[in-house]
Formats: C-alpha cells, structure tokens, sequence
C-alpha cells in the first residue's frame, strides 16, 4: 500500500498541490482562539510523527539484525556441508536371512587326521560312539596344496570343508581330529573362515583362490583336549568404489574335554563346532549425512527472506521521507497561517 501511495503521489503531482491548496485555504478561513494558536495541534501532529519514526527506526534496525543473521546462517549452512562432504558416518544395516551360503572352512591339520564330520540340528550334539577312532565323515570336504602366499615357498596343505547353511534349524558342524604325536609342548590346529564354499568348488584355481583368501581373512586355532564352539558372524563392508568386502565375527567358547577311554594315550584328540550366531547379516557402508537439496532448499529460504527484508527496508526509507515531507509542509502551512 505505501508502493502504492508513492506512486500515485509521483504520477498526480497537480492534485496534491491543489489539495495543499485547499488545506492552505480552508486554515486561512479557520479562526483559531488565541492561546491555542500554532501550539496545540502542531505539537500533537508532531508527537505522533515523532513516534512513528521512531517505530520505524526500530523496525529498520531489526530487519537488519535478521539480515546479518540469515548471511551468518548462510555461512554456517556452507561450512556444515563442506565438513560433512570431508568426514562421512560409518551406517550399520542388519538383514535377516534363513539360509546363508554355505561358508568354506579350512584347515591345515598338519599331521592330525580328520576322524568324524557330521551335520547336526538344534544345538543337539549326540555323546561319541568310540572317541578317537575313525567315524562318519558326513561333510563335503576337498584337500588342496597350495605355496604360502607370504613366502612363495613353503607348500601348505588345507582341508576345505562346506559349513552350515541352515539358520532357523540351528544347523551346525561337528568336528574331530586325532593327532598321534607331536613334537611341540601344546598342540592346536589352525583355521581360516571364507565367505562361499561354492565359489571355491567352482573356481578353476583352487590354489590361487586360497592363497586370496589367506591374504585377505583371518586364521584362529583351536587346541587339542577341548571342546571349541564357534558362532560365526558375516560383515559385508561396502567401499567407496562399490566394491564390496566380507568377513566374519566369531565368538569362541571353550569346554574341557573328559578323556573316558579305557587306555588313553599319548594322542591328542581335537573337537569343535560351527554354528551361525544369528541370522542376521551385517552391512557397514559409509554415507554422507549431507543432503545438497536440504541445504539448497534452506539456501533459497534464507535467501528470500534477505530479498524480503531489504524490500521492507527500502519502503520504510521512503514511508519515513513521504512522512518527513509531509511534516515540513503542514509546518510551513502553519508559519505562513501565523504570519
């Protein structure tokens, strides 16, 4: 409305002039009592522009205070952006699974001999028949030589055997090992734990494909006169190429084993168990918590309030000089009544 008033001011120049005319003529015929002459309504006319103004400072000055607020918003918003572009947050997916695949298991027994292998179902582990002599073997297992990826000259020997797949029926895997002799103080066999025993069934290089997985996972042991349970879980790991890494987690619990042979000697006997932890698999990505359509959208807001507010401003300037005017010219009407 004071656009408005502006312009109409600025385009019907010759009607506010014949207006002031007739103010200027209508106070000229206005007998005013003495005492009250040019002391009265003057000043009340005054007071209330002199508020007005003032009001209007205020106003100026506060809109310019949400100006230097909204650029130190603008600054701040850039900053938050460009830290969070530099330092993604690790996230943490979980997805539920009834059947893993099937994940290889290799060891390398050395001179110990694989006695049984069975699949068994809902944690139930029968007691052994003859402990120590020769079982079952119930498990897919494939034996492979293959040179140590770290020396390239030592050959190793590994027996692969296929783990549980079955997650909802508890689905686990039995193991025993016999080891006649050894020439150490303690006795252990040693482990490795890859994602797919199909893909090593698969591949065309057996060998090189153990020596990846042995320079990419983990080993663990487990001794000799024990029962070792291991509860498996996998990690996929996403990179920032896309490509995608996995390993497991295991928790390992260890049981003493109470030899009851009749003639116990000098053999050592190994046991342990597989089993999945959960089922549940875990997926760790990095991601960047700054969104560039929040930030521009919060750009634009803050944006159009400056736009805003500078607009206020420049009509308040102008309301304060057409009010300003308007001041001056009842002033001079009245000095000029007066004289």
């Amino acid at each position: 409305q004071l656009s408005e008033d502006v312009e109409r001011v600025s385009e019907n120049p010759t009607e506010e002039r014949e207006e002031d005319m007739e103010v200027h003529e209508d106070s000229s015929s206005v007998i005013l009592p003495d005492g009250e002459l040019g002391t009265t309504t003057p000043s009340l006319r005054f007071s209330k522009t002199c508020l007005k103004n003032v009001f209007s400072v205020i106003l100026l000055f506060i809109y310019l205070l949400l100006m230097a607020v909204a650029v130190f918003l603008v600054y701040q918003t850039i900053s938050d952006f460009r830290e969070k572009l530099k330092h993604p947050v690790m996230s943490v997916t979980y997805k539920e699974v009834s059947l893993y695949d099937a994940p290889g298991i290799a060891f390398y027994p050395g001179k110990a001999q694989l006695l049984s292998c069975k699949h068994h179902y809902y944690d139930h582990i029968p007691p052994l028949v003859n402990p120590g002599q020769p079982g079952d073997i119930e498990c897919t297992t494939q034996r492979i030589n293959y040179t140590d990826p770290f020396t390239n000259q030592t050959m190793k020997y590994a027996l692969v055997v296929q783990g549980p797949r079955d997650v909802k029926k508890r689905e686990l895997v039995f193991l025993q090992f016999h080891l006649n002799e050894t020439d150490q103080d303690f006795s252990a066999i040693d482990y490795l734990l890859f994602s797919s025993f199909q893909e090593f069934v698969s591949s065309p290089e057996k060998a090189k494909f153990m020596k990846d997985c042995e320079s990419s996972y983990s080993s663990w042991k487990f001794s000799g006169g024990f029962r070792t349970w291991v509860k498996m879980s996998l990690v996929k790991t996403k990179e920032e190429d896309g490509s995608e890494t996995v390993e497991f987690k295991q928790e390992t619990s260890v049981v003493n084993y109470i030899d009851q042979r009749t003639k116990p000697g000098s053999d050592q006997l190994f046991f342990v168990v597989f089993e999945w932890k959960d089922p549940f698999i875990q997926t760790v990505q990095d991601i960047i918590t700054a969104n560039p359509w929040n930030m521009i959208a919060l750009l634009c807001g803050i944006f159009l309030a400056l736009f805003k507010a500078a607009d206020f401003a420049k009509l308040s300037v102008k309301w304060m000089i057409k009010i300003r005017r308007r001041h001056l010219k009842r002033t001079r009407q009245v000095t000029n009544h007066i004289s």
